[in-house]
């Protein structure tokens, strides 16, 4: 997903009545209703526009696994959305946002808690222009690389992967291109762009190029995008927290299950899908499933929140470690009963 959520500003945000969530206590496992129940409208940031990438939620909707927790969906695509800013005050119960906000936030003091992972790879991806061939990170050294900007999820792959090859920045070349990695890299004005594994190689490749191409979760373990909601939401809500990782942890199961009902289905949400760069946007599918399926469907490896937190703190986006076990819980995940 394009750039979910820029690197925060430092907000102070205090939530009045809200004490530090317990994460060690499971919640009572919630069945989902079985008769007709009022529905609680949510307004869920997603971070960028309406797009194939988010089948999982489209299928939800409209297999009806969101109503039958009493949930009605309102997707924000607005891009001046902060979604973790939101949250964290309280004005609104969840967002989709990627895993190293939350530590930021925490490390501000913003009480949002990760919830269930939906990407269990980092979708972050290096990828070499024209006669650049990249074999690993070694190759990455003396060449000019374009980013979308200094910050947001693609420049913490970028400098995470830099941090656990141990090459120093100052070795490369680094440019502000904007979301022009596709053009940047046809016209060979960078050696290198940093983009979305599941986006800029598919584009390229359809372009007649052949980029050569490293996973950043091939060498680093960073927590990447999934559901955050807050220590209130938690504590006052905890029906509404199960019901909303219940019915996505199902609508992400179909949609890995059965890709061409999902991408049938995304086309009543996504302008446009059905007409335009079908084959493109197949693909981007069948690529983001590759970094949704895991054994274990919405769990978070405590591992790759201490990962992130390491990368966080070598680039100087935090000075204090946020105490990891409050970064996110399992707990709503265990208790959803969905394979």
């Amino acid at each position: 997903m394009r750039n979910l959520c820029p690197l925060l500003v430092v907000i102070v945000v205090a939530l009045s009545g809200c004490g530090p969530a317990t994460m060690s206590a499971s919640p009572t496992p919630l069945p989902p209703s079985s008769s007709p129940v009022a529905l609680t409208k949510i307004r869920l940031p997603m971070g960028y526009i309406a797009n194939v990438q988010y089948a999982p939620f489209y299928v939800a909707v409209d297999k009806g696994y969101y109503a039958q927790e009493g949930i009605e969906i309102e997707f924000d695509y607005s891009f001046e959305t902060d979604g973790v800013k939101l949250v964290g005050a309280g004005e609104l119960p969840f967002a989709v946002v990627s895993g190293e906000q939350v530590v930021l936030a925490r490390s501000q003091g913003l009480p949002v808690v990760y919830v269930m992972q939906w990407f269990h790879k980092f979708p972050i991806a290096v990828i070499g222009c024209g006669d650049t061939v990249l074999n690993s990170p070694e190759d990455l050294v003396g060449k000019t690389v374009g980013l979308p900007g200094f910050f947001g999820a693609s420049f913490v792959g970028w400098r995470g992967l830099l941090y656990k090859a141990g090459i120093d920045p100052a070795k490369v070349t680094e440019q502000d291109i904007g979301f022009n990695q596709v053009a940047v890299c046809s016209q060979k004005r960078a050696q290198v762009v940093v983009g979305y594994a599941n986006n800029e190689p598919i584009q390229l490749r359809n372009a007649g190029l052949q980029p050569s191409v490293l996973l950043v979760s091939d060498y680093v373990n960073i927590v990447a995008n999934g559901l955050m909601t807050n220590e209130k939401t938690i504590q006052e809500q905890p029906q509404l927290v199960q019901g909303m990782v219940r019915a996505t942890l199902r609508g992400l199961r179909d949609t890995i299950e059965k890709p061409d009902e999902a991408f049938e289905i995304a086309k009543k949400f996504v302008p446009g899908l059905g007409h335009e760069n079908v084959q493109v946007q197949r693909q981007v599918l069948d690529e983001s499933i590759k970094m949704w399926r895991s054994d274990k469907l919405g769990m978070s490896d405590p591992a790759a929140w201490e990962t992130t937190a390491d990368v966080l703190m070598q680039m100087g986006q935090i000075t204090t470690r946020p105490d990891v076990n409050k970064l996110f819980t399992n707990a709503f995940v265990e208790n959803a009963g969905v394979d």
